[in-house]
Parts: structure tokens; sequence; C-alpha cells
């Protein structure tokens, strides 16, 4: 296979088609607010670096995007875009446990997965099978201090919906969910119903640390809360406009978005570079 950096396209754009455009001048703000606006900490603020990649592998072995994962090139091409890209934290929709176990072991990151139950039951991935059980994943650089995950109070179809969000030592949540496809008209209200209760999640937990969050969010419209602002994969060649990324505005400064090409999944890769102030909440 090419090698990775030579397939990435890393024309920044921004990413969402409904807040406006991004610029490649880190200098310049590119944080996108949802709901009412709210003022960016000071450019003199100190920041570190941070950087978030969301992955959709569909790897349960049963959907319909499953033979051009050519299993196992889709998990070698996940190990080999997060040792490239380098991100403090990669969240991963339509994965297995025993896949998410291989990826963090040979990348060195740590794991936290949320089962998603399929007719009320958890799902064997197959296709080959001894790969654990399908979910979400949230996988980070530092160490996971705690975690929880509960499926949404809306919910159509067979599969579970389910949020994931994993605190990390340095004092961040991670978050990331596969809301409900748009089908019909019970899976657009479930849809709906999810993406209102995922913004209250993060609005929750950005009260307490700073929160960033991406996913497979099946629709174009943002489920941010207010104060956060929203980056999407509208740029991508795959699926485009349906995986987003959510962050505190006033700790995650700067968001930019690059879609890194996927070769074995129905989801291009979406990697959001931002710069993360130290936290001072108690």
């Amino acid at each position: 296979m090419e090698p990775f950096h030579h397939r990435i396209a890393l024309a920044l754009v921004a990413g969402c088609a409904l807040f406006g455009a991004c610029t490649e001048d880190e200098s310049e703000p590119t944080a996108i607010s949802a709901g009412t606006p709210v003022a960016s900490a000071p450019a003199t603020s100190p920041s570190a670096p941070y950087s978030l990649l969301q992955m959709n592998l569909c790897l349960s072995g049963v959907a319909g995007c499953f033979d051009d994962t050519q299993y196992p090139k889709i998990v070698d091409e996940a190990i080999d875009v997060i040792r490239s890209s380098d991100p403090n934290a990669v969240t991963v929709n339509e994965a297995c446990s025993g896949d998410i176990a291989r990826i963090a072991d040979e990348t060195g990151y740590h794991m936290r997965f949320a089962t998603v139950l399929i007719r009320g039951e958890p799902f064997p991935c197959v296709d080959p099978g001894e790969r654990g059980v399908f979910g979400n994943a949230v996988l980070t650089k530092e160490a996971i201090t705690g975690a929880a995950d509960q499926a949404f109070s809306a919910q159509a179809g067979t599969e579970e919906r389910r949020w994931i969000c994993a605190e990390t030592a340095r004092k961040v949540n991670v978050c990331t969910t596969h809301l409900s496809t748009r089908g019909s008209d019970a899976a657009r209200a479930a849809n709906d119903a999810q993406c209102v209760e995922f913004a209250a999640i993060q609005a929750a937990r950005n009260e307490q640390w700073p929160t960033i969050a991406a996913g497979d969010i099946n629709r174009t419209e943002s489920c941010a809360p207010t104060g956060m602002w929203t980056l999407t994969d509208a740029a991508a060649g795959q699926l485009a406009g349906i995986q987003h990324s959510y962050g505190s505005a006033e700790d995650f400064l700067h968001p930019q978005v690059a879609i890194l090409p996927a070769t074995f999944t129905d989801h291009d890769f979406m990697l959001v570079k931002t710069r993360l102030v130290p936290p001072v909440r108690p």
C-alpha cells in the first residue's frame, strides 16, 4: 500500500458547512461557536498543541461496507494513521473490542470501550470471529482516570445508540458517539433526540473539565452545546459532512480540521488540531 504520508490530504478546511470557513493561519482563531457566541481565551493565554483523530472503521463484519475493509487491512491502516498523525486522542465508531485492544497495544494508547447492543444483546464481531464485541471506543495518549457510557433515551431500529466519555490524567474529557441514521421518520426523530441529549452530556462534562468530542453524528446539523465549537468532515471524499468534532471554545483554541483519506472504510478520517489552555478548574 502507498505510504500513508503520501496519501494524507493536508488541506485544512472548515469542515463545517453550517458555520463558515477556517483559515490555515493558526494565528487567527478558527473556533466556531454553536448557539450563543462565547469569547475565546486571549491569544496570550498559555496553550499547548492538542489533536483528536475521528475514525469509523466498519468492523462488525455484517455492515455493507465490511467487504471493502479487506480485514485486517482496515486495522493495519488505523494503526498506521494513528502512528503517523500522533494525536492526543482517538475516537472510534463501528469498532470491535478485540481490534481496539490490538490498536491500543500496537500504538501504546490507553483505551476504553463501550459495548453497543444489537437486539438487546452484545454482538460478537464476525468474519472472522474471535474479535470481541461491537461498539465504540476512546483511545488517549494520557492515562485514563475514569470513564462512563450509557445508551441514549431515544432509540430506533435494532442497533443501540450509545455515548462514551473518558477522563484523562490531563484533566480533559474525550467523548464519542454514533447516532442513529435518518432513513425513516422514527430514525430521524431518534437522531434529533440523541443530538439534544449528547449536547447536554457534553455541557455537563464541560462544567467539570475541558471537553472535546467527535463521532459519526449521521446529520449535518451540529450537536454541540452553547460554548463549544463545531467542525465537520464536509470536505471528505466519502459520506461528507456527518462526522463532527466539538470542543470547548474557552479551552480548545484555533481548531482546524484535516481530512485524511481512508482506503479501507467508507468514512475518511478526520484529524482535528487545536491548542489546549491548561485547565484552571478545581
